[in-house]
């Protein structure tokens, strides 16, 4: 017999809401397509891209150690109007490190590594002591250096190459081929102005490198390096040697402060030689100071005193006041203007045009400068190139000082007319000097050499005058002239000299710029030669005494160089004699 309890049901475990099933049939099978599904997209992505598209992978792989380097340009080069270099780059090794890596170094590498860069310890080990993912130990190794360097497998050690500037004619052309940083970026002379011809444009190279930046492989070049192209300069190097060596002998001769000196070709307008000293060896440049760094030749201005007064005579005799023989009273060496009074070195009586220019009279300067407007005054000093840069390109150049004639005071005009009240640059009185050279005609300087001369240039006075002009600077280097020192043997030559006060604090100082400017040969001027002196303190201080014997010199070589044939009669070719003093 069986009992059956009322109220208690007998437990049935397939009933058990735990063990049920929560999904129907047909969801579990969508569930399991979904994940074959998904695994079916990852298999076929996989296999597009190991198999079929392989540049993706490849790409990101290489970006962990594929690298592209820059491949260095080399520098162009400059050089003389002969082909001669005045600067080059050679090739050099600059030596840097990771430094978590490079601090795996023993204590005896560290000191071998210190002793070949010639550097302190304790300076490589602050270099290496940073927490920078880069860092420059040294730059421009010699490669000797850079071989014994790596030589030590250093950890962390690396080399790449680069250039160093260097400038075989050292001290001699400084000035006006300048110099370049370590980055061989140009910041001085030529190096500056020709910035863009100059430097090249670098290439790049496709390397792998491993995991310390190491490399080891060389994959191909991207892109070759474009080196910069040559200048070719119009600078003759035995005319420039010649020109250094005589106004670094007139400097320390006159116990002088510094001086710069300037030879043009008249024909061309070509700069073939500008100097000065003190000076600088661009190759060693760790203890330059800034008399040393000075172009004064194009960056300085002076007042230049008497070597104005052959304009003051053009300007007269193009406009008719004068002639060459008209007679100018110059007695008795004083002339008063208003509360001011201008005086000659030495007094003279009446004198002529050509004449006054010989002796060099401030008196009769001033007369025949009255003559004519202040404007028609300031128009030929604008003409000539005064109170303007001189468009060479050269980096400092300047334009001197040539005030509004609106404002000239009739003492003003008067000192004007012989260099006072006027700043110029060496560079300026130059150029404006080729108008007497080439027929009243004026032309464009150029540091670059030129294949073609130009043929005419903007005149400003007539071929007659000029010609007037020239005879006047020959009688000035005559032994009744200011400038018998100036003269050349075999050579007809002409010029004027200048002696002016240097202005200090807006007064006029017991210092001296003494200055001249001369052609040769005077039958057929070639040559423009301009030399000027800062500070003479020796036993002279005029302009014949201390910068004409400097011009002879440097005329005698360059006409000599240039192989151009003596002009003068034999009994011009004699000796020097005492100069006459001028003052202004």
């Amino acid at each position: 017999m069986v009992v059956r309890r009322r109220g208690h049901a007998a437990h049935r475990y397939a009933e058990s809401p735990v063990l049920q099933l929560a999904l129907q049939g047909w969801r579990s099978r969508l569930v399991g397509l979904t994940l074959m599904a998904a695994f079916g997209l990852l298999a076929g992505r996989s296999f597009y891209l190991q198999i079929l598209d392989t540049d993706f992978l490849q790409g990101k792989g290489e970006s962990r150690y594929r690298r592209d380097i820059e491949v260095s340009a080399s520098r162009g080069k400059i050089v003389d109007r002969n082909g001669d270099l005045l600067a080059v780059s050679t090739p050099m090794k600059s030596i840097w490190a990771i430094p978590v890596d490079a601090r795996q170094m023993g204590l005896e590498q560290r000191q071998k590594l210190a002793g070949l860069l010639e550097m302190p310890s304790r300076e490589l080990d602050s270099r290496l002591a940073g927490d920078k993912g880069f860092t420059f130990l040294k730059r421009q190794v010699p490669p000797e250096v850079a071989e014994r360097v790596d030589a030590l497998k250093l950890p962390g050690v690396h080399q790449e190459k680069e250039y160093r500037r260097f400038y075989p004619s050292g001290d001699m052309t400084a000035h006006m081929v300048g110099f370049t940083g370590v980055d061989d970026k140009g910041l001085e002379g030529v190096e500056l102005a020709f910035q863009r011809s100059l430097e090249g444009r670098p290439g790049s190279r496709s390397v792998i490198k491993d995991r310390r930046g190491r490399i080891v492989e060389d994959v191909g070049a991207l892109k070759p390096p474009q080196d910069g192209r040559d200048v070719h300069l119009a600078l003759d190097s035995k005319i420039q040697y010649l020109a250094y060596s005589h106004l670094k002998a007139a400097v320390i001769e006159n116990n002088a402060r510094a001086g710069g000196a300037i030879v043009l070709d008249a024909r061309s307008g070509e700069v073939l030689a500008l100097v000065n000293f003190p000076t600088y060896n661009p190759n060693n440049r760790e203890r330059l100071s800034g008399a040393q760094l000075r172009n004064r030749a194009i960056t300085d201005t002076f007042e230049p005193g008497s070597i104005l007064k052959p304009f003051t005579a053009a300007l007269a005799l193009e406009r008719g006041k004068v002639r060459f023989d008209t007679v100018i009273d110059c007695a008795p060496g004083r002339m008063t203007i208003g509360n001011a009074t201008i005086s000659d070195a030495h007094p003279h009586g009446a004198l002529t045009v050509a004449q006054v220019i010989q002796k060099s009279s401030n008196v009769g300067t001033a007369k025949i400068a009255f003559h004519f407007a202040p404007r028609e005054m300031w128009e030929m000093y604008d003409a000539v190139g005064f109170g303007q840069q001189p468009g060479l390109g050269f980096p400092g150049e300047v334009g001197g000082r040539l005030r509004p004639w609106k404002s000239w005071r009739p003492i003003e005009q008067a000192t004007m007319s012989y260099g006072h009240g006027i700043s110029v640059s060496l560079i300026q009185i130059a150029r404006a000097y080729t108008v007497f050279a080439r027929d009243g005609d004026l032309i464009p300087l150029s540091l670059v050499r030129l294949d073609e001369a130009p043929v005419k240039g903007a005149q400003v006075f007539s071929p007659e005058t000029a010609r007037e002009i020239r005879a006047m600077l020959e009688m000035a280097v005559q032994p009744e002239g200011t400038a018998p020192k100036a003269r050349v043997a075999g050579y007809r030559v002409g010029g004027k000299t200048g002696t002016a006060y240097k202005l200090e604090n807006g007064v006029y100082a017991r210092k001296y710029v003494a200055s001249f400017v001369g052609l040769a040969p005077l039958s057929d001027p070639r040559l423009v030669v301009a030399v000027m002196i800062d500070e003479p303190s020796g036993t002279a201080h005029y302009g014949g005494d201390v910068a004409g014997p400097a011009f002879s010199r440097i005329a005698a070589g360059a006409l000599r160089t240039l192989g151009i044939k003596p002009d003068a009669p034999v009994q011009m070719a004699q000796g020097n004699v005492p100069a006459e003093k001028e003052r202004l």
